[in-house]
C-alpha cells in the first residue's frame, strides 16, 4: 500500500483505468463545467483523482541536493543511516531536503517509518500494526544530534496508536538524553494528537523540550477529506492548548497546508482559533500531491497570498509566521528565528 493507507496502482495503469478512478472519486457528482470539486455550498473540496492544475509554477523549483561527498547533506544521510534512524525530510518527500541539510539541519523522526492512520496527503507508510520501537532509538538519537553539532533539532514521528501513551514517553525519554548531552540544544518535537489524550500531551509538555508542535494540517472544514477519522481540528487545537497550560513558557507551533480548496476566510478564521489557545508559531506551505493515489491539488497558491497571510498571522499576535510555496512544519527547522527569538526572550526574562 502506499502512503496514507491508499493501494498503490500497478505501473501499468493505462488511461481508462485512470478515467475509471477519477469518476469512481467523484462519485455521483456529474457537473460538468469544471466545478465538480465544489460541494453544496459551493465551496471546493479536494479529491483524488480530480484534475490537477495545468503545471507546477516556476517558484516551485528547487536546487537538488549535492552528491558531494565532502557535501552537509552526505553528511546528515550517512550518519542517520549509520545509526538505523529515518527523518522525516526522507519518508515524506520532502522538496527542501537539499537546502536543509546541506544547512545542518535535519527533522528525525522516531518510533519507525510506518503510521498507523492513513491521511490523503501523506507519502508515509501505513500499516495498523508497525514494528515495536526501538527501544535504544532514544540513545541512537542524541549521539546522532551530538556528532551534528546543531542548536536545534526537530523530532517527529508518525503517529503510533498501537502504542498505549501514543509513544509520548519515547518522545521524552530522548528529549531528556539530548538536553544532558547538550544543555543548550533547542528541542522542538512535532507530535501526533497522542489522542487527545491529555496525559501524553502532559508527559511530553514536561521533557524539557522548548518547542511543543503539533500540525492542523487544513481548515476545519476540510479536515474529513484531508486526515484520518481519528484525527480532528478541535481534538488538535485542545492538545495545543494543554500543552501550554500544563508550561506556560512552553513555544507552541502548528503548520497548515494551502491548495486543498481553503478559502481565504477559513485560513483567517483558522489563525484566530489557533491564537484563541495562544500558540506561538504558524506555518503556511503549499500542499503538493506525493503520488496520484493522493489528494489532487485544487490550486498553486501564488506567493502574494501567502505573504498576505504571513501580515495577517502578525496581526493577530503569532510570534513567528513562516509563509510561502515551499515552507514546511519543520523547514529549516526553525535555525534561524526561533533560536534567536527563544533565547532573546529567555534573556529578557532571566531564565538562562
Amino acid at each position: 500500500s502506499g502512503g496514507g493507507g491508499v493501494p498503490m496502482k500497478k505501473k501499468k495503469a493505462s488511461a481508462e483505468s485512470t478515467s475509471i478512478a477519477i469518476n469512481e472519486s467523484n462519485n455521483n457528482n456529474v457537473d460538468n463545467d469544471n466545478n465538480n470539486d465544489e460541494e453544496d455550498d459551493g465551496l471546493v473540496r479536494p479529491k483524488v483523482g480530480a484534475p490537477m492544475p495545468n503545471g507546477r509554477p516556476s517558484w516551485f523549483h528547487v536546487p537538488a541536493p549535492s552528491q558531494d561527498v565532502a557535501s552537509r547533506y552526505q553528511e546528515v544521510k550517512e550518519s542517520l543511516s549509520d545509526l538505523s534512524l529515518h527523518t522525516v525530510c526522507e519518508e515524506a518527500q520532502c522538496p527542501n531536503i537539499g537546502e536543509c541539510w546541506n544547512g545542518g539541519t535535519g527533522t528525525i523522526m522516531l518510533l519507525g517509518d510506518t503510521c498507523t492512520r492513513g491521511c490523503m496527503f501523506c507519502a508515509v507508510k501505513t500499516d495498523q500494526k508497525p514494528p515495536e520501537p526501538d527501544p535504544f532509538e532514544p540513545f541512537k538519537t542524541a549521539d546522532a544530534v551530538a556528532k551534528w553539532g546543531v542548536d536545534y533539532i526537530v523530532l517527529t514521528s508518525v503517529d503510533r496508536d498501537d502504542i498505549a501513551d501514543g509513544g509520548a514517553g519515547h518522545f521524552a525519554t530522548t528529549v531528556e538524553l539530548m538536553k544532558h548531552k547538550k544543555p543548550e540544544l533547542l528541542v522542538e518535537c512535532l507530535v501526533s494528537d497522542f489522542r487527545g489524550d491529555e496525559a501524553s500531551v502532559e508527559t511530553l509538555a514536561k521533557s524539557g523540550l522548548d518547542v511543543y508542535a503539533h500540525n492542523v494540517e487544513t481548515v476545519e472544514r476540510l479536515q474529513k477529506f484531508v486526515r484520518d477519522s481519528r484525527a480532528g481540528y478541535w481534538q488538535s487545537i485542545n492538545t495545543l492548548k494543554h500543552a501550554k497550560e500544563i508550561k506556560p513558557d512552553l513555544y507552541t507551533k502548528t503548520s497548515v497546508m494551502l491548495g486543498l480548496g481553503e478559502s481565504d476566510e477559513e485560513v483567517i478564521q483558522t489563525m484566530k482559533d489557533l491564537r484563541s489557545v495562544d500558540v506561538d508559531v504558524v506555518t503556511f506551505g503549499q500542499y503538493l500531491r506525493p503520488t496520484e493515489n493522493h489528494l489532487s491539488v485544487v490550486e498553486y497558491v501564488k506567493p502574494e497570498k501567502f505573504e498576505h497571510f504571513k501580515k495577517v498571522g502578525e496581526e493577530m499576535g503569532f510570534k513567528y509566521v513562516a509563509s510561502g510555496p515551499l515552507v514546511r512544519s519543520s523547514y529549516k527547522a526553525g535555525e534561524f528565528y526561533l533560536t534567536h527569538m527563544i533565547n532573546k526572550e529567555r534573556k529578557e526574562k532571566g531564565l538562562d
